[in-house]
C-alpha cells in the first residue's frame, strides 16, 4: 500500500445484512470503487464512435421525456380544476441538462439543455375513502312512484317561499277542478279509487258463501235502487210528500179531545211539536235541537249519557244568515219547496176525491189533510166566500218567516270555535229536570219514549245551556204555522237529494248547493260514483268487509302500525326536551301516550272478518232494490236507534266511527284512541313497498297528526282515561298557552280569496287544534330518523330513479303532496267558516315554517317564509 492510499476506517461496515449479487465475485480484501471514481474513469477514456452515437440518442431521449412530463402535468392540472375549483396551484420549471466531456482532440465538450415550464397541482390532502355511489331502484314500481313524484312538482317555485306550490304545482295543473265538484284533491282522488274497488264488487256476480251472499245482495240491491234514475223520476216527489204528511199530522196533534188536552194530559201544542220533532230525529233529520250519546267525560268517560246541543241549520253557519244575497237565495229555495209540497198535497187530494167522494168534506180524521194545508188555504169558514189565494205570494211570505226563524236559531247558537275547541265550556252536566223546566215546549218523556221506551236519563250534559232558554223564547214568539213550515223544510232539505233529478224538489236543493259551493250550474257527476258513495255512507261496514279483502292484505297492517308506534315512541322521547313542560307533566303525557289505543285497518265491532257479525249489525236495515228513498230512511232510522241503545251502557271500546274504506282518520278524546281505516292506507298516503322516508312523510303525517290531537288545545284537557280533568301543572299549561297563542296569531294572518275581490282571514281560534295537530309532523320526522339505521340495513330506504333530492327533502315532499287540492272560492269560504281545519295551502306552508328541520333540509335562509318559526 503506498503512502497515497487512504487507510480504511475501522468504523466502516464491510458486511451488510443483505448483500447485492453484483459484488459476489469480487475477491476478498479488494476495495469497491466509488460511484464518482467510476464516472471519472469513464470520462477519462477516449469515446468510441458507438459511444458518441449512444450519447446523442440519450440527449434526444432526455429532451423528449421532459416535453412529455410537461404535457402530462398540464393535463393533470386541467383535470384537477374540473374536479375541484379554487385549489392553489404551483408553477414549476423543469430543466434537463446533458453534458458530454472528452480529452480527445477530435471531440470537444458538448452540452445540451431542455427547458419545460408548466403549472402543477400539489397532491391533494388525503381524505377518507367514500362508499360507492348508491344505485337507485329500477323496478317498475320504483319508476312509477318516481314519475308520480316528479309530475307533482313545480320546480319553478322556491320551496323556502312557497313549498305547497313547489310540491303540488304539477299535480294541480294536471288535475283541473271538475265542474261537478266544489273541491278535489288527493283525499278525493284516493276516495274515488277506493269506491271503484267497491263498485267492481257491487257490479260483479261472484258468490262467496251463504252469509256473505246475503250481505252482498243487500249491498247490490241498495246500489241498484240508486242507479235507477228513470224510476226515481217517475215516482217524483211522492215519497217526500208522504213523509212530510206524517210530520204535519203529528204536529197537528189529532189525538186530542175537545178540551184541547191530549189523552195523556199534555198540552196539544206541546205534544204535537214533541211528536213531530221526535219523528224527524228518528230519521236523522235535524230540527230545533240535537241529542248525542257520548261518555260522561267529567265522571266516567265510558258511561254513555245524553248530550243536548244546538241543531244543524239550513245554511252551513250563522255567518250566512247575515249575508243578504245568500238569504235571498235560501228564501227562494224554501219557497220552491213549500210550493212543490203544496202542489203534491193538492194532487193527492184530487185523487182521494175521485176515489172516495164521500169524504170530500174532509171531516174524517183518517182523511188527509185533516186541517187546512197549506196555511194560506183559507180560514175554513164555509159561510163566508173564499178569497182566491195567490199561492206564490203566500209561499214567499211564509218562506221569509221561516228563514227569519232560522236566523234567530243561528244567533242563539254557540260559536263553532268554542263548540269545537273548548271542552270545558261545553261540559255542563245538569239534572234532566233543568232542561224540562227551561224548555217546556217539548215534553221530553214523550220524546225519549220514541227511542228508549225502557230507559230514561236522569242526568244530561248541555253543551250550551243558554241555547235551551233562547229556543224556548223563540218558539213562544213564533206563529205555529211558521214552526210547522220550518219542520217541513227541514225534511225537504235533508231528503230531496234522494229524489229523481227531474223533480222540482231536487232542483231546488241543487240551486242552494251550487250557490254555497260554487259548483257549475247543471254540472252533475257520474251517477255510479254517487251511488257507491251512498252505499258507503249507509252500509259502510258491510262494503268495508270486501274492500279490506281486496286491498289490505299482506303485512300492510303490520307496517302501518309500526309507523304509528314509532311515532308514539318518538313523541315520548321528545317530552324531556320541551322547555315549557315540567317533569311531572311530561311523565303524565308519556303515560297518556302509552295508554292510547291504536286501531288500524278495520274494526272488530262489527267484526269485518266475520260475515255473521256484519249481518247482525245491519239486520234492521230493510233494502228494496226498487225504493232508494225508502232505503235511505231505513238506514238512517237504524243508525239513530243504534245510537240510543248505547244510553246508560258502557262504551263499546271495539267500535269505530268510520267505515274501513274511508279516506280519513280520527282521535277520540273520551276513549283515548287513534283510528286509521284501511282506506287511507293506500297511495299517495301509504304503500307497504314504499321506502320509509316516503311512508313516514305521508302516512306518518296522518299518524302524528292524530297522536298530537291527544295533546292539542282540546285534547290536552283529557287525561289518559279520557276524563276531563286538570292533569298538567299550571306551569306547563301556561307554557302551552304561549305556544298556542303563537299558532293562533300565525294562522289568523293567513287569508283566502272570497271570489268577489275580497279577502277572508283564517279563523285561528277555530283551527287551532288542527293546526297544532299538523305540527306533529316533526314527530314523524324524528321517528323516521330514529329507525333509519335499521331500515337502511333492511333495504327499505332505497333511492328512486331520476330524483335529485335528498331523503330528508323527499320526506317533506311526500308530506306536502297529500294536501294537494283545488277548490272553488265559495267552497273555500264555507270551509273557513265551518271547518276546524285550515285551507290545504296553510296546512303545508304553515306547518313547515314551524319545523326547523325543514329549513335545514332545503337550506332556507333565516329570512325565508319557511324559516319564520312560531
Amino acid at each position: 500500500m503506498t503512502d497515497r492510499e487512504a487507510r480504511p476506517s475501522t468504523d466502516e461496515e464491510h458486511a451488510p445484512l443483505l448483500r447485492s449479487s453484483e459484488y459476489d465475485d469480487i475477491p476478498n480484501g479488494t476495495s469497491h470503487p466509488s460511484f464518482g471514481e467510476r464516472v471519472n474513469s469513464i470520462a477519462q477514456e477516449p469515446l468510441t464512435p458507438l459511444t458518441k452515437i449512444l450519447l446523442v440518442l440519450g440527449l434526444v431521449l432526455l429532451l423528449t421525456s421532459s416535453i412529455f412530463i410537461g404535457l402530462f402535468a398540464g393535463a393533470q392540472h386541467r383535470l384537477s380544476l374540473e374536479r375541484e375549483e379554487g385549489k392553489h396551484t404551483t408553477t414549476v420549471t423543469i430543466t434537463a441538462t446533458a453534458t458530454a466531456t472528452t480529452t480527445s482532440n477530435s471531440v470537444s465538450i458538448t452540452t445540451s439543455t431542455a427547458i419545460s415550464t408548466t403549472t402543477l397541482v400539489p397532491p391533494p390532502i388525503p381524505v377518507p375513502t367514500t362508499l360507492p355511489e348508491e344505485k337507485p331502484c329500477l323496478e317498475s314500481h320504483c319508476i312509477v312512484l318516481s314519475a308520480s313524484i316528479l309530475s307533482s312538482l313545480d320546480p319553478s317555485q322556491d320551496p323556502c317561499e312557497n313549498f305547497y306550490n313547489f310540491a303540488n304545482g304539477g299535480w294541480l295543473r294536471a288535475h283541473p277542478l271538475p265542474a261537478d265538484k266544489s273541491s278535489f284533491g288527493n283525499f278525493e282522488f284516493l276516495s274515488q279509487q277506493n269506491q271503484q274497488v267497491i263498485q267492481r264488487i257491487l257490479e260483479s256476480n261472484y258468490s262467496v258463501g251463504s252469509v256473505d251472499d246475503q250481505i252482498l245482495t243487500k249491498l247490490r240491491d241498495f246500489y241498484t235502487s240508486c242507479l235507477d234514475e228513470r224510476r226515481l223520476n217517475e215516482i217524483g216527489t211522492t215519497p217526500l210528500f208522504h213523509l212530510v204528511r206524517t210530520v204535519r199530522k203529528l204536529y197537528s196533534g189529532n189525538d186530542t179531545d175537545i178540551t184541547g188536552q191530549s189523552t195523556y194530559g199534555i198540552d196539544k201544542k206541546v205534544q204535537g211539536l214533541t211528536a213531530a220533532v221526535a219523528f224527524l230525529h228518528s230519521r236523522r233529520i235535524g230540527a230545533l235541537f240535537a241529542f248525542e250519546v257520548e261518555g260522561d267525560v267529567g265522571v266516567d268517560p265510558n258511561h254513555m249519557i245524553l248530550w243536548f246541543s244546538q241543531p244543524e241549520l239550513g245554511l252551513p253557519s250563522k255567518e250566512y244568515y247575515e249575508e243578504k244575497s245568500t238569504r235571498n237565495v235560501y228564501k227562494r229555495v224554501v219557497e220552491r219547496l213549500l210550493i212543490v209540497l203544496a202542489d203534491e198535497d193538492e194532487a193527492e187530494s184530487r185523487k182521494r176525491t175521485i176515489s172516495a167522494p164521500e169524504f170530500v168534506d174532509n171531516e174524517d180524521p183518517n182523511v188527509w189533510p185533516p186541517w187546512p194545508w197549506p196555511p194560506w188555504g183559507g180560514d175554513g169558514d164555509d159561510d163566508k166566500p173564499t178569497t182566491p189565494i195567490n199561492r206564490t205570494e203566500e209561499a214567499k211570505k211564509l218562506a221569509k218567516k221561516v228563514v227569519k226563524f232560522e236566523r234567530k236559531l243561528a244567533k242563539a247558537s254557540l260559536d263553532l270555535d268554542i263548540l269545537y275547541q273548548d271542552p270545558i265550556a261545553t261540559y255542563n252536566p245538569v239534572p234532566l229536570s233543568n232542561l224540562v223546566d227551561v224548555l217546556p215546549e217539548i215534553h221530553f218523556p214523550t220524546y225519549f219514549s220514541t227511542f228508549t221506551p225502557r230507559s230514561f236519563p236522569d242526568r244530561i250534559v248541555m253543551t250550551y245551556p243558554q241555547y235551551a232558554a233562547s229556543l224556548s223564547k223563540i218558539l213562544n214568539e213564533t206563529d205555529s204555522n211558521v214552526i210547522e213550515a220550518y219542520l217541513v223544510v227541514r225534511a225537504a232539505l235533508n231528503l230531496s237529494p234522494y229524489l229523481g233529478m227531474g223533480t222540482e224538489a231536487w232542483q231546488a236543493h241543487r240551486t242552494l248547493l251550487e250557490t254555497l259551493t260554487g259548483i257549475k250550474k247543471g254540472a252533475v257527476g257520474d251517477r255510479a260514483e254517487y251511488c257507491v258513495n251512498q252505499v258507503e255512507n249507509t252500509l259502510g261496514f258491510a262494503a268495508g268487509r270486501y274492500f279490506v279483502n281486496e286491498t289490505f292484505g299482506g303485512d300492510s297492517k303490520v307496517k302501518g302500525t309500526k309507523v304509528i308506534t314509532d311515532i308514539v315512541e318518538a313523541f315520548k322521547e321528545s317530552l324531556k326536551d320541551i322547555d315549557w313542560m315540567d317533569k311531572k307533566s311530561a311523565k303524565a303525557a308519556a303515560e297518556k301516550a302509552d295508554a292510547i289505543r291504536v286501531k288500524v285497518g278495520y274494526p272488530i265491532s262489527p267484526d269485518t272478518r266475520d260475515p255473521r257479525s256484519i249481518a247482525r249489525y245491519y239486520g234492521a236495515v230493510k233494502v228494496d232494490k226498487n225504493d232508494f228513498f225508502g232505503n235511505i230512511l231505513s238506514s238512517a232510522t237504524s243508525d239513530e236507534f243504534k245510537k240510543w241503545l248505547q244510553l246508560g251502557r258502557r262504551r263499546d271500546l271495539n267500535s269505530w266511527e268510520m267505515y274501513p274504506s274511508m279516506v280519513n282518520a280520527y282521535f277520540n278524546p273520551p276513549s283515548n284512541e287513534i283510528v286509521f281505516p284501511a282506506g287511507i292506507l293506500q297511495p299517495p298516503f301509504f304503500a307497504k313497498e314504499w321506502p320509509n322516508y316516503l311512508a313516514y312523510g305521508a302516512f306518518g303525517q296522518v299518524a302524528s297528526h292524530e297522536l298530537t290531537h291527544a295533546f292539542d288545545s282540546a285534547g290536552r284537557l283529557y287525561n289518559q282515561e279520557g276524563k276531563l280533568v286538570q292533569w298538567w301543572t299550571n306551569y306547563t299549561s301556561n307554557g302551552f298557552q304561549v305556544k298556542q297563542d303563537c299558532i293562533i296569531k300565525q294562522y289568523s294572518a293567513y287569508t283566502i280569496d272570497d271570489g268577489k275581490g275580497g279577502k277572508i282571514h283564517v279563523n285561528g281560534n277555530l283551527t287551532s287544534g288542527e293546526n297544532i295537530g299538523d305540527t306533529g309532523l316533526i314527530q314523524a320526522y324524528r321517528a323516521w330518523k330514529t329507525q333509519y339505521h335499521v331500515s337502511e340495513k333492511a333495504g327499505t330506504e332505497y333511492l328512486l330513479p331520476g330524483l335529485k333530492f335528498t331523503r330528508d327533502q323527499l320526506f317533506f315532499i311526500s308530506f306536502a303532496r297529500i294536501w294537494a287540492r283545488a277548490m272553488k272560492p265559495a267552497a273555500a269560504v264555507q270551509r273557513i267558516r265551518t271547518d276546524p281545519h285550515s285551507p290545504s295551502r296553510y296546512r303545508v306552508d304553515g306547518t313547515v315554517s314551524n319545523i326547523p328541520e325543514f329549513a335545514k333540509a332545503f337550506k332556507c335562509s333565516k329570512k325565508a317564509k319557511a324559516s319564520q318559526k312560531c
